[in-house]
């Protein structure tokens, strides 16, 4: 095991990035097996990240090499964290494709497991994710959330981020329609 991945202690979380995750190939491939789970079960009981149906186990593999592989060029941040050795959550962020947005990046996805709720976790992830951002140069940091996921918004707003938009009635799920809400968190201010 990892002797980075019990450092956080039983209450604290251990938070890894891309390259420890993927410096031991078994560990890379636990990783994405225990990625699958939590994002399936989270969707499975309408989590708000991006799908109406559970990810396939080859969805989320190819996701994670798509990420991995921008961290490696320097366009992501990917960070995990782990619980007594166990793998509860998982985030990450990319940097914009466009060159006339280049200088900026969109915080994508921060997933915690259910069990794990309100552990901290996704605070610690969400914090790792936004200093990653700041070593990398990011100017503005971007991510929208459905509007029903308060506790998400919350914790947003308590790392600094502002609302600078909002799409009513944008998210679509079956019949169900959410606000699509846009945050950000703007480095330029604070430089």
């Amino acid at each position: 095991m990892n002797p980075a991945m019990t450092s956080g202690g039983p209450s604290e979380p251990a938070i890894l990035d891309a390259m420890e995750l993927t410096a031991d190939p078994g560990m890379e491939v636990r990783f994405a097996e225990s990625a699958h789970q939590i994002l399936a079960e989270l969707v499975s009981g309408g989590a708000a990240l991006g799908w109406v149906e559970p990810p396939s186990r080859d969805e989320v593999v190819e996701l994670l090499g798509h990420v991995v592989s921008a961290v490696q060029d320097g366009d992501a941040a990917l960070r995990a964290a782990y619980l007594d050795g166990r793998l509860v959550g998982l985030g990450y962020w990319l940097r914009y494709a466009r060159p006339t947005h280049r200088p900026h990046a969109d915080l994508e996805k921060i997933a915690v497991e259910t069990a794990a709720h309100g552990r901290g976790v996704g605070r610690a992830l969400a914090s790792a994710l936004i200093a990653d951002a700041r070593e990398a140069g990011i100017e503005v940091l971007t991510l929208d959330a459905r509007g029903d996921n308060t506790s998400a918004l919350h914790l947003y707003r308590s790392l600094g981020f502002t609302e600078y938009g909002r799409l009513a009635d944008f998210v679509a799920v079956g019949e169900h329609r959410y606000d699509k809400v846009f945050y950000m968190l703007d480095f330029r201010r604070y430089a």
